[in-house]
């Protein structure tokens, strides 16, 4: 059989079906939220398209341009049907093109957006070749498959090494901060995003013709792929990454032990009196709060330490979690973007370790930029008083439930 008749077989499947991966509007509107601020009409590339869900959703909700990539034309047939239906059409403009050999200069989206694709050149390709892409400020938003479980079954690790190589959570945001970006949010899809995809595609499969040509062959490739989701399908899933090239002009790092001095002399710089610089020294000296690596600086042009931010181990009820204090810039680098990259340093590197929940006491205008909110929301309480909107968390692994209860820092914060 050639793999034309197999091709044909399997796309006679899945025309006309409202998804092509696991997905939702929930979720697209989900990921536009953690991308952050855009233009008034942003410039969307939309990448392995497919009828285009998401196109739609972006130049409707959003006011954007979208530029929709897909190699199958039928796809594309679709989705400027629809756009065209829904008033759409001067939003969206169809291009059917290789999304590993993209012809756009540098610099010309302000959001570049993958739902469900990437895995066509994989996810480390992606990172790599559609950073380019992206304008000053611009985002990228890519969901990709991976182990929801540490430990795998050994039916579900045969199946997928088979089709594509998965990983962690933790271990794609690893890469991307590796690649040069900043993890804006992680969104952990749900359930129910599959059975958007998997419930028409089943019911597709079941009305079948199995005698045309290639059809035995990719039902039978569908029904496995339905098969392992229904037995193994809490072993994997789906998780959006939002994320946006790290500022070039600070160089993030971990403290080092010469680092000591120049950090208590920044804490000592940025506040009125010496006691957040005390604070990192007496955290430094709790073994059971420091958290090597967690401590962060972010270098001058010159090399020296222009700010800081630190995270050490706190909990919430009986579940470890991470508190962010303090964070602090030197005077003369302040409102330069040197405190927001060292803070988004910190944050990546906890989310590389695999930790879940972060919480900060402080500025309700200057924190939620970094995906923090009313830890309220979630059930969390200080166990002191203070206004509601200024205890924030940031969820960094929503993959479990977030623990809930009350609040105890480290002795060192004498509350």
């Amino acid at each position: 059989m050639s793999d034309n008749v197999l091709h044909d077989a399997f796309f006679s499947l899945h025309r006309g079906l409202p998804r092509q991966g696991p997905g939702s509007d929930d979720t697209t509107r989900r990921l536009l939220a953690l991308a952050g601020p855009l233009p008034s009409r942003p410039r969307v590339l939309d990448l392995g398209c497919g009828p285009g869900r998401a196109a739609l959703l972006l130049a409707a909700e959003a006011g954007a341009e979208v530029t929709a990539v897909d190699l199958h034309e039928p796809f594309l047939d679709e989705l400027r049907c629809a756009a065209e239906a829904r008033g759409l059409g001067d939003r969206i403009r169809t291009v059917n093109a290789d999304m590993g050999r993209l012809p756009y200069p540098d610099g010309s989206f302000d959001l570049v957006w993958a739902e469900s694709s990437a895995y066509s050149i994989g996810f480390d390709g992606a990172l790599r070749d559609w950073r380019r892409l992206l304008a000053p400020g611009g985002a990228l938003a890519v969901t990709e498959c991976v182990w929801a479980s540490g430990t795998p079954s050994p039916e579900a690790r045969v199946f997928w090494e088979q089709h594509y190589r998965l990983r962690t959570t933790a271990a794609n945001a690893a890469a991307a901060v590796e690649a040069g970006y900043h993890v804006l949010g992680v969104h952990q899809q749900p359930p129910s995003d599959w059975e958007e995809y998997y419930g028409p595609l089943g019911a597709r499969a079941d009305a079948a013709d199995p005698t045309a040509p290639g059809m035995t062959e990719a039902l039978a490739a569908t029904r496995a792929e339905l098969a392992m989701w229904r037995d193994h399908g809490t072993e994997y899933g789906y998780a959006g990454f939002v994320l946006r090239p790290a500022d070039t002009r600070w160089r993030t790092r971990p403290e080092r032990a010469a680092d000591i001095a120049a950090v208590h002399a920044v804490n000592t710089a940025a506040f009125p009196t010496e006691e957040e610089a005390d604070l990192v020294d007496a955290l430094r000296e709790d073994a059971a709060a420091w958290l090597p690596g967690l401590s962060y600086v972010a270098e001058a042009p010159d090399g020296s330490v222009a700010a800081y931010a630190l995270l050490t181990r706190c909990r919430v009820g009986d579940a470890p979690a991470l508190a962010l204090a303090p964070c602090a810039t030197v005077p003369e680098h302040q409102r330069q973007g040197a405190g927001s990259a060292v803070i988004r340093a910190v944050l990546d590197a906890a989310r590389v370790r695999g930790e879940r929940l972060v919480l900060v006491l402080g500025h309700p205008e200057y924190y939620p930029r970094f995906g923090f909110t009313p830890a309220s929301r979630l059930g969390i309480a200080p166990g002191f008083e203070v206004p509601d909107e200024a205890m924030m968390a940031l969820v960094l692994d929503g993959s479990t439930a977030v623990p809930q209860g009350t609040i105890t820092y480290p002795g060192a914060f004498g509350v």
